[in-house]
């Protein structure tokens, strides 16, 4: 999977520097996602038919309603966020079981402007029922790998990787990646 931020008045945002149609074109091997924050359903579906995305992430306040009305078009991924009382966490997995595709893990939010978690003890999740594939997110770098190598879950699909793979905000570095990808093998 590949995520566009389409979150305007963000460094990441790909609305300035990535064509619609010209991604909406491309035949990738990689889902399209894109990254949301707070989107009204008529502005997500907007995004959705622009860059032909399979998926969504939502990584805002957004209802299960919202969800709900996505999933008929595409696949929904809801980020929630890990705190160290992590007690709020069953009951949004109960909310969200029934509208969302996949989740995404992360720790809280440096700020409220920002769009990438901080790192959190993913031990946390291993007593949790989560009925969904999920992803881990939250400062996850190559010195992550050994650790994430070792991360046993039934429903573990993947790794969010961002932030320490950027050589410049949305600017990946392939070789990073590709290292990483080796170390967790």
């Amino acid at each position: 999977m590949a995520g566009l931020v389409l979150i305007p008045d963000t460094p990441w945002y790909a609305g300035d520097s990535l064509n619609a149609k010209e991604v909406s074109k491309a035949d990738f091997d990689l889902k399209k996602v894109g990254i949301l924050r707070n989107p009204s359903l008529s502005d997500a579906l907007d995004w959705i038919d622009a860059y032909k995305l399979d998926a969504i992430q939502l990584i805002g306040e957004e209802s299960t309603e919202l969800c709900e009305d996505l999933s008929t078009a595409v696949e929904v991924i809801k980020l929630l966020s890990i705190e160290k009382d992590h007690s709020s966490l069953e009951k949004q997995l109960q909310q969200y079981d029934p509208v969302c595709d996949y989740y995404l893990f992360t720790g809280p939010f440096a700020s409220s402007s920002a769009i990438y978690g901080t790192a959190f003890d993913w031990n946390l999740l291993s007593s949790l029922r989560i009925e969904k594939p999920f992803f881990l997110s939250g400062g996850i770098g190559l010195q992550q790998s050994s650790v994430l190598r070792k991360f046993d879950h039934l429903d573990f699909f993947g790794a969010d990787l961002n932030l320490a793979f950027e050589t410049a905000p949305g600017e990946k570095d392939f070789k990073s990646i590709l290292q990483f990808r080796q170390l967790i093998r």
